[in-house]
């Protein structure tokens, strides 16, 4: 290939992503944490329980806390020497990932279907090799993308079933185009 070809694909390669990922943040917004939390419970100190409750945050008794499965030493405050400490956002927070992991997913199944669509496309255009390398490399980069975006969500079935399904119609793809040829 010669250096126009090369740099022509890497174009559509980088275009056709950022056109896609544009266009789902532009159609299909990510949620954003302030709709789910108010700035007042990040502002505001709770030094008792109860208030610290009553606004669905989460109080911590000891210098340690429990986070995601690992224990975190926390500090005393320095106003107050205090090792009590009270999470406001907690029941917000949670909401809110709840709500950003159906967008990852969605905006995952998005970048998929459109990376196979371009994968497809690819392998059709077959009179302009850099536009065909264009959408192979634009629909791998696509799928990547979409997969890394989702994938720590993904529960182990999933990521099987997702593999699966990507190297089937890959390895059906190439079969079809090299047999062809």
């Amino acid at each position: 290939m010669k250096i126009k070809e090369i740099i022509l694909a890497l174009a559509i390669v980088i275009v056709l992503n950022l056109f896609f990922n544009y266009g789902v943040f532009t159609f299909y917004p990510e949620p954003k944490f302030e709709n789910f939390c108010s700035v007042e419970l990040t502002q505001k100190v709770y030094t008792e329980k109860a208030s610290c409750e009553a606004v669905g945050g989460k109080w911590y008794e000891s210098n340690q806390v429990n986070y995601d499965g690992q224990i975190v030493p926390m500090k005393p405050q320095p106003q107050t020497g205090e090792t009590s400490w009270c999470d406001s956002t907690a029941k917000c927070r949670e909401s809110y990932e709840s709500a950003r992991d159906v967008y990852n997913r969605n905006v995952f199944i998005a970048l998929v279907i459109l990376g196979l669509i371009s994968l497809g496309l690819g392998f059709l255009v077959i009179s302009a090799a850099p536009v065909a390398n264009g959408f192979l490399g634009g629909g791998l980069l696509s799928l990547i993308v979409g997969t890394i975006r989702y994938w720590s969500d993904m529960n182990d079935y999933l990521r099987f079933i997702v593999l699966g399904v990507a190297l089937a119609i890959l390895i059906w793809l190439g079969y079809k185009k090299i047999r062809s040829n």
